[in-house]
């Protein structure tokens, strides 16, 4: 897996602090970044906090690179409605050899790795030749209707991969680009680092905390589960970690 923050809205944490000084206070526009030195900034970003006051850290965003995950990963991960996602295309990208992510607890046993290798490997057989067989097909319906073997080629391609596709498996790795706005990314964090999380998403999760955490440290000085800063919201499902789950987070 890789993770890597493309872009993020330049002095954020004093861009939300300003907007958070209007709401409280009577100053004007030209005003509100008066003032405003580091510890002003926490000030303003503690109270939203306490507060519960979360729209001012809407104003900034964050556009992820993320490569080498799962379909099963950005299949949970676009639930996320608030945020822009541009995914590698299956339909116009063919794919010669796909890559694929397999789960530790099947790394961890021999034959079941074994059978999932196996399983990867026929897929891509499955597909070369399903790709193969349509491709043929249609280049023959292309060329009936007059149209050059060029242009027919290419449609051909296209049309044969995009059904062919259907054969991959959840475990194909995939390439996705992204944003968030900072309250959609606290949210996130919240769901996806929880031990309930599914280890793929919850992985990815943890790796873009650490990035972020190094670009606004006050901002995201909190952000984690919900038991950082409280009990556990799983009821009768919790984990029973949070001493373990703080520690890990607070050395973050």
């Amino acid at each position: 897996m890789k993770v890597e923050l493309l872009r993020y809205t330049p002095d954020g944490e004093k861009l939300i602090a300003s907007a958070a000084k209007l709401c409280y206070s009577p100053v004007g526009i030209s005003d509100i970044e008066k003032n405003l030195d580091d510890k002003n900034m926490e000030k303003f970003l503690d109270m939203l906090v306490k507060l519960g006051h979360e729209s001012p850290i809407e104003h900034i965003s964050f556009t992820f690179g993320v490569e080498g995950v799962s379909r099963t990963l950005t299949h949970q991960l676009v639930r996320h409605r608030i945020g822009s996602y541009s995914q590698q295309s299956q339909r116009y990208v063919k794919l010669e050899q796909f890559e694929y992510i397999i789960p530790p607890s099947i790394a961890e046993e021999p034959e079941a790795q074994k059978l999932f290798v196996e399983a990867m490997e026929k897929d891509q057989q499955y597909y070369n030749k399903i790709t193969e067989i349509l491709f043929k097909k249609h280049f023959r319906e292309y060329l009936e209707k007059g149209i050059k073997e060029k242009e027919a080629r290419q449609k051909s391609e296209k049309q044969a991969i995009e059904d062919a596709r259907y054969v991959f498996p959840n475990a194909c790795e995939t390439k996705i680009v992204f944003t968030m706005n900072a309250r959609s990314l606290l949210n996130f964090f919240k769901l996806r680092t929880c031990n309930r999380a599914q280890w793929e998403i919850r992985q990815l999760a943890t790796e873009m905390l650490k990035v972020v955490k190094k670009a606004y440290p006050t901002l995201f000085k909190n952000a984690g589960p919900a038991c950082l800063k409280g009990s556990c919201p799983e009821g009768n499902m919790t984990c029973g970690e949070i001493v373990d789950v703080r520690n890990r987070f607070g050395s973050i």
